[in-house]
């Protein structure tokens, strides 16, 4: 199973587990709430997807890596009560709360959110001491003789011993208490997660062409060498701040991320490739059509020489180009949407006030509760940047109605309702533009290219995007539709010819 088919399966369990009756108990028995462990290679995304299910699912996420605890903190300290029993006082030993439980509880407390997802990561590398308390944890989802509160599902995860000479096996008692979800590596899942929040697109095009350099982790008498999801990830951060700091990008800064001196160097030169690859081509410039026809043939006769790798570089390099296109598109619409649900709360406000001046009130109490949302982390950091840009746009219209002493309650609406529709032509404006330079970026590359590989490319990196295809669906793409039609026709053309052969073969 990939990374991403695993995502669905913990958000399908957590649904099952959170059903209940009309009366609020929970209709999937607590005994047969079994906990997930996910076994799988280390950076692969095992963290990551639990902060993208309790986002989604709106539950509260308590993560912790276990090697970090001692057997104290993970089951409290012990402490002498006084009991009776049968008529006598007697003195037993009881553990203090779990720094691991209570941590559920604070979270409860911190976001009113009663139910969530407790994350134990390398649960297979613990001491020697606290082995056995993990075993009681995954069997009874207790630490000490505290439980796990109810509505919190528990996810482990941990490395296969092929790349922790650490790990503990579970025995068959334990694994028969637990759901065991095994995960591989797959680049293709990855590229589709690394295009949607815009990983550095060197390395987008780097992958694209050496999948079989995205993943490694080699244990050898030399030393350890690895390169991963995660390592890719770090360095695209690093890339990009580098470039914004023009900061030249070397070797000996890219193997501190590829851990893999061979990948390292052949990445790093890919690098410097694919920054000159972009300052030949221009990629702006043809797709805003701002060359003149002798640059523009140029440019197609350097594509059209060019090799496998510089083609498939240009594609790629295209492709990046519109990632960020829709990426700030698809930023900005959604900024629209929830400024114009802004609006209408103030519509609405508006009714029982008196003149204009009460907007100042309403932005200040939309400023109060985002702060509440903030403190309590019932909110995203995309829908706290969000929330932020429409209380600057409400102050940016507060202010023009100040300066045009504006004070009246239907003038002033009016003049808001002037201001969101100018909004509103920028937004108009702005989906035109994008689709005269898609429609150009289709046309350079099948001047270069024709319908070839390098289309296929093209097309197929779109389809990946979710942005992009959101954006087509909605406003439409000819080009896209013809050669997504035309690619799929000749495919299954090929798939045809294959399958007559081999029936061929066998008569």
């Amino acid at each position: 199973m990939n990374i991403k088919e695993a995502k669905i399966e913990i958000s399908n369990t957590l649904r099952a587990y959170h059903r209940k009756d009309e009366e609020g108990n929970y209709l999937y028995p607590l005994v047969r709430q079994r906990p997930i462990l996910l076994m799988g290679p280390p950076g692969i995304g095992k963290t990551a997807i639990m902060e993208q299910v309790s986002q989604e699912c709106n539950v509260g996420l308590v993560a912790y890596t276990i090697t970090h605890h001692t057997r104290q903190s993970a089951i409290g300290l012990p402490r002498i009560e006084e009991r009776t029993y049968g008529g006598k006082p007697v003195s037993v030993t009881e553990y203090t709360l779990s720094e691991i439980i209570a941590s559920v509880y604070d979270c409860v407390e911190r976001t009113g959110k009663k139910e969530g997802i407790l994350f134990i990561d390398e649960i297979n590398c613990v001491s020697e001491t606290l082995a056995p308390t993990m075993l009681q944890f995954l069997q009874n989802k207790t630490f000490g003789s505290h439980k796990v509160p109810d509505g919190w599902m528990i996810v482990a995860a941990g490395n296969p011993p092929e790349y922790n000479k650490s790990v503990r096996e579970f025995d068959i008692v334990t694994l028969d208490r637990v759901r065991k979800i095994e995960i591989d590596v797959d680049c293709d899942v990855w590229m589709e997660y690394a295009w949607k929040h815009q990983i550095h697109g060197a390395i987008l095009s780097y992958l694209s062409i050496k999948k079989e350099n995205f993943y490694l982790v080699e244990n050898t008498v030399d030393g350890k060498f690895f390169v991963t999801a995660r390592g890719w990830e770090d360095l695209s951060e690093i890339l990009k701040s580098y470039e914004a700091l023009q900061v030249t990008v070397t070797e000996a800064l890219v193997v501190q991320f590829l851990q893999k001196e061979e990948i390292a160097r052949d990445f790093a030169a890919y690098y410097q490739l694919y920054g000159k690859y972009g300052t030949d081509y221009g990629i702006p410039d043809i797709v805003e059509q701002k060359l003149e026809p002798e640059a523009y043939e140029e440019k197609l006769s350097m594509a059209q020489r060019g090799s496998f790798e510089e083609r498939f570089t240009v594609v790629n390099l295209v492709l990046a180009y519109f990632n960020g296109l829709f990426a700030d598109y698809g930023r900005s619409d959604g900024n629209l949407v929830l400024l114009h649900e802004a609006l209408k709360y103030f519509k609405t406000f508006l009714a029982g006030q008196t003149d204009m001046d009460c907007m100042e009130g309403f932005i200040g109490k939309r400023r109060d509760s985002l702060a509440v949302k903030v403190q309590a982390e019932l909110i995203s950091e995309k829908e706290r940047i969000r929330e932020n840009w429409v209380l600057k746009k409400l102050d940016a219209y507060r202010l023009v109605l100040r300066k045009e002493h504006v004070t009246k309650k239907e003038e002033g609406f009016d003049r808001v309702r002037q201001m969101f529709r100018e909004e509103i032509e920028l937004r108009r404006q702005t989906v035109e533009n994008i689709g005269r330079q898609l429609q150009m970026a289709f046309h350079f590359l099948e001047d270069s290219f024709g319908d070839g590989q390098e289309m296929v490319l093209f097309v197929s990196g779109l389809t990946r995007n979710e942005q992009a295809m959101e954006f087509i669906s909605v406003h439409g793409c000819e080009e896209f539709l013809r050669f997504s039609e035309s690619l799929l026709y000749r495919k299954r053309e090929e798939e045809l010819k294959q399958a007559c052969l081999e029936e061929c073969m066998t008569l």
